[in-house]
């Protein structure tokens, strides 16, 4: 074991600061990764302020993590010194139930370990740290340009849950695809659904983000709470992706759906949205539906989608040390469109 510098907190009610965690030396398999930035994701505030009642502390978030690969295990044989990689949301899972040998370890029926707040051997630490040590199994290849490494970070997080339901429902050229709400994950929504090829329509309840939401590919915005707007698209759309994470009424939606259309859900609200009405559903065939970040299959083929793609998060870097004033600033989506903090400042 070897200690390391991090920043995290002993307690909820306690903001972030340095404090100093173990980390294991690389076993056979392990890759230890220099961390260069990591995402701020709303998650990483959840847990660290034990909002969703489960926080081990002391805490050290962080999933969307890029970095160099320092060292590897004497039976690694994806990874080399000197790679830049990336670590998402999962450092492990059981790896022997139907949904790890399918790919889908997001969906482990055991329960996959987080990369921070894990519950594997020991509870696990996140990226606001010096380096990670991570089976090669759950290391990501990373192919976009130097430039370009700290706007990848979040596609580890807001990236694959976005990209992974609208691959799922199969958004691409015939499709009309709605995205609610333009921020952390909407914003990457519109970027890759556009790119898929889909018509794009984002929905927001702010007339100010008209002129970005078309900048990242949205051929047309509805203001939502107009009811006007959203008449005209009624029966209209194969599939909506709704990022929000309030409680909100979710019967706008399903009816702009067409016969057989799904609405999934990505945003996880603090409180329950209203049951829809259920001849909303039942009607015309609908789909109400959830869907969890991506498998590490899944991740590796959207990473190489964006590369490909010239897509990566628009973001606004800080400093280690003003993490808890994101924090703040997140809150009240003061952000376009997401934190990546530089880990250089960690010094």
């Amino acid at each position: 074991m070897s200690q390391i510098r991090a920043y995290g907190t002993a307690a909820a009610s306690q903001p972030l600061a340095p404090l100093s965690i173990e980390r294991r030396q690389p076993g056979p398999h392990d890759v230890r990764i220099d961390i260069r930035y990591c995402g701020v994701c709303h998650s990483d505030l959840h847990t660290a302020r034990n909002e969703w009642r489960n926080t081990l502390y002391p805490c050290v978030p962080g999933h969307e993590i890029v970095g160099t690969v320092a060292a590897v295990g004497a039976q690694v044989t994806k990874f080399k010194p000197g790679d830049t990689v990336g670590v998402g949301c999962m450092v492990d899972s059981c790896q022997h139930c139907a949904s790890c040998a399918e790919g889908e370890e997001q969906y482990c029926e055991n329960g996959f370990t987080g990369t921070y707040n894990g519950r594997g051997k020991e509870n696990t630490w996140g990226g606001y740290s010096e380096h990670i040590v991570v089976d090669e199994k759950f290391v990501l290849r990373i192919g976009h340009e130097a430039g370009q490494l700290a706007a990848v970070a979040p596609l580890l997080c807001a990236g694959i849950t976005t990209y992974s339901p609208l691959r799922h429902w199969g958004a691409g050229p015939g499709k009309k695809v709605g995205i609610v709400g333009l921020g952390g994950l909407g914003h990457m929504g519109v970027k890759l659904a556009h790119a898929m090829g889909a018509q794009v329509v984002l929905f927001t309840t702010s007339p100010g983000k008209q002129a970005d939401a078309k900048r990242l590919g949205a051929d047309a915005v509805v203001i939502s709470k107009d009811p006007a707007q959203m008449a005209a698209h009624a029966g209209s759309f194969d599939f909506i992706l709704n990022t929000v994470a309030a409680p909100h009424d979710l019967d706008a939606f399903l009816s702009l759906l067409k016969r057989d259309g799904t609405m999934c859900l990505v945003g996880a609200p603090a409180t329950p949205h209203p049951s829809p009405t259920v001849f909303n559903l039942i009607l015309k065939r609908r789909q109400l539906a959830g869907s969890l970040i991506g498998g590490i299959r899944e991740t590796q083929e959207m990473l190489d989608f964006c590369a490909a793609h010239g897509i990566v998060s628009d973001i606004e870097t800080i400093a280690m040390k003003d993490i808890n004033t994101a924090y703040e600033r997140m809150l009240k989506g003061d952000v376009k469109y997401r934190f990546v903090i530089d880990m250089a400042t960690l010094d």
